[in-house]
């Protein structure tokens, strides 16, 4: 006998028990993000390896360590997708989305692959919702993308979620707050981790995305960017803050909070919860003026948020949320015979009645079937055997409280119009 072939590391089978889970996320996703004047938008599931190395940064551990890239039989250098923004905007451009309207907001939901090291909620196939909107520079946009990802996880019954928000602000800011970061952490150097230490030279704003304890020592003394910010961009800060006040959306300024994309311009924010432990983040964004522009095209500003599908479902108490998933109707036929009645009584009241409906189809005793009803919390039983053919009448068994009635053949669609 052979081996048997398993799952990769990193990735997870979602059975049926949990995709009920996932059907119903996705659902409110939809139905939410709508109500924001989203719509929804599809990439591929791979990208031209130069799209992320340009975008996300080439120096990135993401880009480095973490793609899944290779070269195809054509010599083309592919990856499968690491993140959802680079493809929205690589869409945006080469679709002329800006010439056909001045402001383009999108949502996503969508899987994405990073070899990075598989822990309770995270895995290398993991997937993300978020949202991209294109083309306004103000600061309501930022206001609406924030209280959009703040305010759906209070409307999916999220407690305890806590929403961070800083300003990195313009490239110009950043410039100089780099050298006098650098110029803080360079009597460190010999105390920082390896990939801080490299950090340090070429981006050392990523320094303040660590998790290690001695190093987040470290930069607690370290200097605030918002030191550095100009007029302009303390005025976008204040206006985005005084918006979510006026919306009366709780958040806490985090002077060290960078995100870990090289994309991100003013605006950046995350919202965590308390009950997921270590690795808190629900979701995290922010503004991204300069991305489009560094791939091609027009000068346009954006701002948009990605979330992870599988942290959020740990977060939920997730029995309170779920619709009833259970079958309308479980046929029960005893005989060849019946099997015929029962094939016709599934597809009228599938078709007719849009009932969840399921048929026996390893030919069981009744015994085993009325079992089976039971476990899969059927609402109802048809009964169909020689008796109930001999005398044209089904046998209908309430599940909850047992009672039973005969009811005609021909009745069985009108007895339900009562029912359900």
């Amino acid at each position: 006998m052979s081996d048997i072939i398993r799952n990769i590391k990193g990735t997870k089978d979602i059975l049926p028990d949990e995709a009920i889970i996932w059907q119903y996320v996705e659902s409110k996703i939809h139905i939410f993000f709508k109500q924001y004047g989203y719509s929804e938008i599809r990439t591929p599931a791979f990208e031209n390896t130069s799209l992320f190395k340009r975008s996300i940064g080439a120096d990135t551990d993401i880009v480095s360590k973490e793609m899944y890239s290779w070269t195809d039989q054509g010599g083309n250098n592919i990856t499968l997708k690491p993140e959802v923004t680079a493809s929205v905007i690589r869409t945006y451009i080469q679709n002329s989305l800006g010439k056909i309207n001045p402001i383009n907001k999108f949502y996503y939901i969508d899987s994405l692959f990073r070899r990075e090291r598989p822990q309770k909620g995270r895995y290398r196939q993991f997937h993300q919702f978020g949202v991209e909107s294109i083309g306004s520079q103000y600061p309501e946009q930022d206001a609406e993308v924030i209280a959009l990802a703040y305010n759906f996880y209070h409307y999916l019954g999220l407690k305890n979620i806590i929403l961070k928000i800083n300003s990195i602000g313009s490239k110009e800011t950043r410039g100089i707050y780099k050298k006098k970061l650098h110029d803080y952490l360079l009597p460190y150097k010999k105390d920082l981790t390896e990939i801080s230490q490299k950090r340090l030279d070429k981006n050392p704003l990523r320094i303040l995305d660590t998790k290690v304890n001695f190093e987040i020592d470290i930069i607690n003394n370290a200097p605030n960017i918002v030191d550095c910010l100009n007029d302009d961009d303390k005025i976008h800060f204040d206006n985005v803050l005084n918006f979510l006040n006026k919306m009366n959306i709780k958040y806490s300024i985090d002077n060290k909070l960078v995100r870990g994309l090289d994309y991100y311009s003013r605006t950046v924010f995350e919202i965590q919860c308390e009950q997921l432990g270590a690795q808190d983040a629900l979701c995290g964004g922010g503004r991204y003026d300069n991305l489009i522009e560094n791939l091609g095209g027009k000068s346009t500003p954006a701002i948009g948020f990605a979330a992870g599908i599988e942290r959020l479902i740990l977060a939920l108490d997730i029995k309170k949320y779920i619709i009833e998933n259970s079958p309308d109707v479980y046929i029960v036929s005893v005989g060849e015979n019946a099997i015929q009645f029962s094939i016709k009584i599934a597809n009228m009241l599938r078709v007719n009645k849009n009932f969840i409906v399921i048929t026996d189809t390893l030919r069981r005793g009744l015994k085993s079937q009325m079992k089976e009803a039971n476990k899969l919390n059927s609402k109802y039983a048809i009964i169909i055997g020689d008796n109930e053919i001999k005398n044209n009448k089904a046998t209908i068994k309430n599940m909850s409280d047992g009672n039973q009635e005969t009811v005609i053949f021909d009745n069985i669609e009108s007895y339900f119009n009562t029912i359900k």
